[in-house]
């Protein structure tokens, strides 16, 4: 690496990942992984063993790594049977069960190569996400409630970086992406983890303001956006910073620009417009629209990778209708950076989005302890997939409508309409 004190960075963002985002406790396990592209990229191994070495100094009783190799996944689509894509690797599963259930530690690290997949039939692309949502669902039911600490991060990798910074010199692409990722991560702050206190304070003063307006929808417009989101009696907007079942305070994404709640799964309508593409299994979907009508997806149209997204939204009753709501200021980071990243955990925080399936129940009051019925009657959508797709831009208007049908701006050309 060329980035002057690469090393020290680098240990720097390990530890943040470790202290501020997991909040790692001493005693617990850690399981680090990538569930949904079956491990860790061996490109990531230099980030994965500075995590560790962050999360022993922390404390950690045993570190645990799930690897997965990318030119593996790719030979399984060239040539595995075509009647094999049924199969999953189930003890990966079991794995991360026995940490979660243990109340110990999850840390997936995102890497994947968003044009892998980009040759191979969508419709086994589409049929092998199926698979997997379905086979980790225990593991994404566990998440959806906090049941212990977890984290997202992202680690730079040669086929990645190529994706992004296709104009930089092969031997300079990997740290460009590297300088990127620690930008928007706060890491080349003087002192990241006070950069970070100081971000959520804000996060969270934001969250707090929605939680007192108690919002009964909101209603989005922008080019190819005209939207209204119903959101449920007892929503709870959330954002960096939420505590686990045991009472641990951890953020699950690095980076973060996000405040979020849940949508009503029975009142959606209109239509809405992607500002971005978005990565999902190896391919991309891109200029991609969808309808709805009272909160089911009844029309979708992509102009790259619209099979895949059809049968993202087939994959079950649920995955056709809205999980997250999220708000995201057009002035993040991440957003000025210019950059797409074809990679939902960074682009997600570049701009407001809404997610395909499962809500989260910590965003519903009570709901952790609901049946999927009752949640479902009190507004919450249930699923075996939950995916982000960004909606925001420069050009976006967000109003809060309240109970009586009057209308409050919220954001204004992609930016906060209020002050805190």
């Amino acid at each position: 690496m060329s980035i002057p004190d690469f090393d020290r960075k680098l240990a720097n963002y390990a530890d943040l990942a470790i202290r501020v985002g997991l909040n790692l406790q001493p005693g617990q396990r850690l399981l680090i992984t990538n569930l949904s592209s079956g491990g860790v990229v061996l490109e990531a191994a230099p980030l994965v063993r500075q995590l560790a070495a962050a999360a022993y100094r922390a404390g950690a009783r045993f570190i645990d790594v799930l690897w997965a190799d990318e030119p593996l996944r790719l030979m399984r689509f060239e040539q595995a049977p075509r009647d094999s894509f049924k199969e999953y690797p189930t003890w990966q599963v079991s794995t991360a069960l026995e940490y979660i259930e243990r109340g110990d530690a999850m840390l997936s690290v995102k890497a994947d190569d968003p044009d892998l997949l980009r040759m191979q039939d969508p419709v086994l692309v589409g049929l092998a996400r199926q698979v997997a949502a379905q086979k980790i669902a225990p593991v994404s039911e566990h998440i959806e409630r906090n049941a212990t600490n977890w984290l997202v991060i992202a680690a730079a990798t040669p086929a990645w970086a190529a994706r992004i910074f296709p104009e930089v010199p092969a031997a300079d692409q990997v740290d460009r992406l590297w300088e990127s990722i620690f930008a928007v991560c706060r890491v080349d702050a003087p002192d990241p983890v006070a950069a970070w206190r100081a971000h959520v304070a804000t996060l969270v003063a934001r969250r707090d303001y929605l939680n007192a307006k108690g919002y009964s929808a909101l209603h989005y417009s922008g080019p190819g956006t005209d939207l209204t989101v119903g959101l449920p009696k007892g929503h709870l907007w959330d954002s960096a910073g939420m505590p686990s079942q045991q009472g641990i305070d951890f953020i699950a994404n690095l980076p973060t620009e996000e405040v979020f709640t849940l949508g009503d799964r029975d009142r959606v309508d209109g239509t809405v417009t992607a500002s971005r593409p978005l990565s999902y299994g190896g391919t991309l979907i891109d200029g991609f629209s969808v309808t709805f009508a009272a909160g089911r997806a009844v029309d979708v149209r992509a102009a790259i990778g619209e099979t895949v997204l059809r049968s993202l939204i087939d994959t079950d009753d649920g995955s056709g209708r809205l999980g997250e709501v999220a708000l995201v200021p057009h002035s993040s980071p991440i957003s000025q950076t210019g950059r797409i990243f074809l990679n939902t955990l960074i682009d997600e925080n570049a701009a407001s989005h809404l997610a395909f399936g499962s809500a989260y129940r910590f965003s519903l009051q009570g709901a952790e302890s609901l049946s999927d019925e009752a949640f479902a009657a009190a507004g919450g959508n249930t699923s075996l997939v939950h995916v982000d797709f960004m909606i925001g831009s420069g050009e976006l208007d967000v109003d809060g409508v309240k109970a009586d049908g009057s209308i409050e701006p919220v954001m204004r050309r992609g930016e906060w309409a209020f002050e805190v």
